[in-house]
C-alpha cells in the first residue's frame, strides 16, 4: 500500500516538474525570440529622456547618445559605450541581462554607460581604472545612478534573478 502511494506521489512530482520545466523553457524561448516587452521599452525610453535632461542640466551637453538594445553583446557585458572614429558615441545594452534584472539595467547600467558617453563627449579618454575615475563617478552620481561602482555587483542581480514568476 505504501509503495503504491509513493509511486503516485513521484508520478505527480514528475508531472508537475515537467510542466514547470516546459513553462520555463517557453518563457526563455519567448524572451529570446521577441523584442523586449512594451513595458520595459517604455521604462528605457523614460530613463533615456531623464538622462538627456540631466546631461543638459549639469554638463550643458545637448548631444543625443543613441541607445541600442542588442543580444549580440558578450554575456559578461551589461552595457557598453562606444566612441567611433567619426566622433559618434553609441550606447549598447545587453538584452539578455534585462531578463535577469530589468531594474538594475535601467537604474544602474544606463547611468553607468551614459557617464562614459559624457566622458567621451568632454574629451576625457582616460584608461585609469578602466575609465572609472573619480570624475566618472561624480558624473554617474549626477545622473542619479544608484550605485556608481566600477563594476557590476552580482548580489544586486541575484535578488531579482531568483524570482521565477515575476
Amino acid at each position: 500500500m505504501f509503495i503504491q502511494q509513493l509511486k503516485k506521489f513521484f508520478l505527480v512530482v514528475v508531472i508537475l516538474s515537467s510542466f514547470l520545466l516546459t513553462y520555463l523553457w517557453y518563457k526563455d524561448y519567448s524572451f529570446n525570440s521577441n523584442p523586449l516587452s512594451k513595458e520595459i521599452q517604455i521604462k528605457v525610453y523614460e530613463k533615456h529622456q531623464k538622462l538627456k535632461y540631466l546631461t543638459n542640466k549639469y554638463f550643458n551637453i545637448k548631444r543625443v547618445f543613441p541607445i541600442t538594445i542588442t543580444d549580440e553583446l558578450d554575456s559578461s557585458r551589461y552595457g557598453m559605450a562606444v566612441y567611433s572614429k567619426n566622433g559618434q558615441i553609441n550606447l549598447y545594452l545587453n538584452k539578455k541581462r534585462f531578463k535577469e534584472n530589468e531594474n538594475y539595467m535601467i537604474n544602474d547600467v544606463m547611468p553607468h554607460e551614459y557617464a562614459h558617453a559624457i566622458m567621451f563627449a568632454l574629451g576625457n579618454f582616460s584608461n585609469e581604472n578602466q575609465g572609472h575615475t573619480k570624475k566618472w563617478q561624480e558624473i554617474c552620481k549626477k545622473l542619479e545612478g544608484l550605485r556608481c561602482d566600477r563594476f557590476v555587483n552580482h548580489q544586486d542581480i541575484l535578488i531579482e534573478k531568483t524570482n521565477l514568476f515575476k
